[in-house]
């Protein structure tokens, strides 16, 4: 097939999910054709060694890239601005670039809707697979500077997007719920569970450096790895770890927009259970979770964090590295469907420190065969194969319903 993919970032930006599925799809034997913007996140700014312009296109056998322009910070402070630049850039190259192509695959986050809202348009009835990544948060005017009138403009635009996709796949399985809310229609959505860097991501064995930097003792530990923001309410982690004193360390690698909180919160309990690792190179994280007992996944209650898989889950799984998930919705039921770890429900602190004290008393063994069912679920479920193969069967399976020939449902 010719196949198309929209996305707002893509490599060398940290966007492994639409550069490993492209790469993928044209090691499959498919041509690819990719567009995208010129990289600048999170910084906010191009690349060093990299200038926008109009006629920027790189090809290997099966896989071309051409970029557009648009202004960059699209994340960042002046998101409206990024997004509607890029929706008129992609629109312009993108009718005559991906013209011919057979189906097009949209990885869905909000940056790109006003831009395939666009393409949809101009390129007819070309055959699409919406990739949602998110839904809440495209809908929340914080996110677009508090402007109430650019919310309903996006929810305008998701709304067309579900309505018009040939195949609207989710990244979770609540969020079904969601995009029919939205107007997509039942008999054309499927999930389709987001991978993680597998160059990365896969079991390790801890260096020494590794251990010392995680472990001080013989003491069970707990690693949370990623952002500390609002979202993940690790306030409750330290108030769980702070109950059980020398039973457990809780180790948080990263850093975000709470940690200044969540240290003060640590200091306030006397909690010297608790440590602070800096942000790491991806590339050292492995190791990282081999030296610590389990991951740590958490997330707030709220409502549209129910239907969100953190990409934190899939690394772990992948690493076979147990887990302690304080969330509840989808996170929680894949982990227990898995057998990969234990769960409790989100936000209470003490429920999370009887989980804490089971996972201290679990013994290795155990814990290790909780790793090797979850890296097994990751493979069956959430891996770039198994990821790869469901959007090829839509893109085929959306072939077949425009060419009038038997499809096959997947």
């Amino acid at each position: 097939m010719r196949i198309g993919i929209l996305s707002y970032h893509f490599p060398p930006e940290p966007a492994f999910i639409p550069g490993s599925l492209a790469e993928e799809l044209a090691a499959r034997g498919h041509e690819v054709r990719v567009l995208t913007g010129f990289p600048e996140y999170p910084g906010g700014q191009v690349y060093p060694g990299w200038r926008q312009r109009w006629r920027h296109q790189t090809r290997s056998e099966r896989l071309t890239v051409r970029r557009v322009p648009r202004y960059p910070g699209g994340d960042g402070s002046a998101p409206a601005a990024g997004w509607l630049s890029f929706a008129a850039t992609a629109a312009l190259v993108g009718r005559r670039y991906l013209r011919g192509v057979d189906a097009l695959y949209v990885f869905q986050r909000p940056a790109v809707t006003f831009a395939a809202v666009g393409l949809l348009r101009s390129l007819g009835p070309v055959p699409t697979v919406l990739h949602v990544q998110e839904v809440a948060a495209a809908e929340d005017p914080a996110r677009l500077g508090g402007s109430r009138r650019w919310s309903e403009r996006m929810g305008a635009g998701l709304r067309r997007l579900y309505r018009e996709a040939g195949m609207v796949a989710v990244s979770a399985p609540s969020m079904r719920e969601l995009v029919l809310a939205g107007g997509a229609r039942p008999d054309r959505v499927r999930t389709v569970l987001n991978w993680t860097d597998e160059r990365l991501f896969r079991p390790a064995e801890p260096g020494p450096a590794a251990r010392r930097l995680i472990r001080r003792d013989g003491r069970c530990v707990v690693m949370h790895a990623g952002t500390i923001g609002a979202r993940q309410g690790l306030e409750t982690a330290v108030r769980a770890a702070a109950a059980l004193g020398d039973r457990m360390d809780l180790v948080l690698v990263g850093s975000g927009a709470e940690e200044g909180r969540v240290r003060g919160l640590a200091a306030e309990l006397g909690a010297e259970n608790v440590r602070f690792v800096a942000r790491r190179s991806p590339a050292d994280m492995p190791q990282l979770y081999a030296a610590a007992d389990y991951q740590l996944v958490m997330l707030r209650d709220r409502p549209e964090l129910r239907g969100t898989v953190p990409g934190k889950l899939q690394a772990a799984l992948s690493c076979a590295a147990p887990v302690v998930v304080s969330a509840g919705g989808d996170t929680a039921e894949l982990v227990e469907r898995a057998r990969a770890g234990l769960s409790c429900p989100p936000e209470d602190w003490a429920a999370l420190a009887d989980r804490f004290w089971l996972a201290a008393a679990i013994p290795p063994a155990a814990r290790a065969d909780m790793g090797r069912r979850g890296r097994d679920a990751y493979l069956r479920q959430m891996s770039l194969r198994a990821g790869a193969d469901r959007i090829e069967g839509l893109l085929h399976e959306l072939g077949a319903m425009r060419s009038g020939t038997p499809k096959t449902r997947v």
